[in-house]
């Protein structure tokens, strides 16, 4: 079982991206009351962690979405009551799981049918428990109040394995896409909520890959469910080349996350880790389940990752196919919610050019999609100043508007946009 044995402050300050879009929880002592029943035995929460975290044992019996805990936390300047949950949903392997997150209601009463529901896909934080984004409630208030204001419900899932037991998934797409949308369906189960079936999903980075793969497994995951649309901010995609593209960066380290997350998903038969990684490769591994991204990326400098595999993973058969099929740039069959990808210019993590090929294969299979890219600016940067533009699309969808939308964001700076079908 992953359990991380030690907290540090700054395990929990997220870069930039990080503090505007993680959607935060923090601890607090003021529960609500768990939905779950009893039961005579809990896993602990990771040390550190607040008790909510800990894990009934057995888990209860119950469907992907399926509440089974709930607290109220204090969130310090959001116009809204933050809860967090815990709620079933399943693995690649077919496991029964829990699965953390957020619930943040707004002040405003629901309107006739219900909230509609804005679900937030986190960016990179880490694959060790304490990087779960639901665990600190600050600095979530600049992305959700004015979503909060506009009368949406928000949701953020921490994803498999972040806070719960297991290593996490990290860019398993299935994985965190069910994350992604079981925590609507949780959201549609807590008490004295009125929770509409609509539903948009928006994330960047690792989040924009998992918004990705909700609109490719959401009509038939949850079919009960309504998409409106997708938005992915700088989504990973043409995974064949990424390990070249990082090999010398200065985020090399996140070669090792997904080694370490592709294995949690799929196992040591289809992710053989020793076919891609040397014994000082396998070492570095161990480090991936105990620090945050930014201390993993601090250990990682100086380190040369070619002394660290053993052969590109594009290169290996089973780590080949594992790239394309969490790759949505391998994605064949059109989905009817419409999407919106956003990109910086200068985006020093995701290659801007990915997401041009990626709009160009989406577009030649039908998929209805618009691209934004925002001149010279940074992977964290963009999300501030395409948020307007983002929160204008995101209102279209809900109030039914056509697709490709015919609005023409303004920035600053103003994007350069593609639509497809033309606009």
């Amino acid at each position: 079982m992953h359990r991380h044995p030690r907290i540090r402050a700054a395990a929990v300050l997220f870069s930039c991206l990080a503090a505007l879009g993680a959607l935060a929880g923090c601890s607090s002592d003021s529960s609500t009351g768990a939905t779950s029943a009893t039961t005579t035995a809990t896993i602990p929460a990771p040390q550190g962690l607040p008790a909510f975290y800990g894990v009934p044992d057995p888990l209860p019996s119950g469907k992907p979405g399926d509440l089974i805990a709930s607290e109220q936390v204090d969130a310090p300047g959001v116009n809204g009551t933050v809860h967090r949950v815990m709620y079933h949903s399943e693995s690649l392997q077919g496991k029964d799981i829990p699965v953390t997150g957020l619930v943040v209601v707004p002040n405003t009463p629901a309107p006739e049918g219900g909230y509609p529901v804005i679900s937030w896909a986190h960016g990179t934080t880490g694959l060790a428990d304490v990087c779960a984004p639901s665990i600190d409630t600050a600095n979530i208030s600049a992305l959700a109040n004015p979503l909060l204001d506009a009368g949406y419900l928000i949701v953020a899932t921490d994803y498999e394995g972040l806070a719960t037991p297991g290593l996490h998934p990290y860019i398993a797409g299935e994985s965190e896409a069910r994350g992604a949308i079981d925590i609507v369906r949780a959201a549609k189960q807590m008490p004295d909520l009125d929770v509409s079936s609509r539903y948009l999903v928006w994330g960047h980075s690792q989040g924009g890959h998992a918004a990705m793969f909700t609109l490719h497994i959401g009509p038939t995951w949850a079919p009960e469910l309504d998409q409106v649309g997708v938005v992915a901010g700088a989504p990973p995609s043409q995974l064949l080349l990424i390990n070249a593209a990082l090999q010398k960066s200065p985020f090399k380290h996140y070669i090792a996350m997904a080694a370490a997350g592709l294995n949690a998903a799929y196992g040591d038969e289809k992710a053989p880790l020793d076919q891609v990684l040397t014994p000082e490769g396998l070492e570095f591994l161990k480090k991936v389940d105990q620090e945050c991204s930014s201390d993993l990326g601090k250990e990682a400098t100086g380190l040369d990752f070619t002394k660290l595999q053993k052969a590109d993973p594009a290169s290996v058969p089973t780590w080949n196919e594992l790239l394309k099929a969490n790759d949505p740039g391998t994605f064949d069959t059109p989905q009817k919610a419409p999407l919106l990808i956003i990109h910086g210019g200068n985006d020093e993590q995701i290659p801007v050019a990915s997401s041009g090929l990626l709009f160009d294969h989406l577009c030649s299979i039908g998929q209805t999609v618009q691209r934004w890219v925002y001149p010279d600016q940074s992977h964290a940067g963009v999300v501030a100043v395409s948020y307007n533009d983002m929160k204008r699309w995101i209102d279209d969808r809900f109030a039914g508007q056509p697709a490709p939308d015919p609005y023409q964001p303004v920035g600053p700076p103003v994007p350069q946009t593609q639509s497809c079908p033309a606009s």
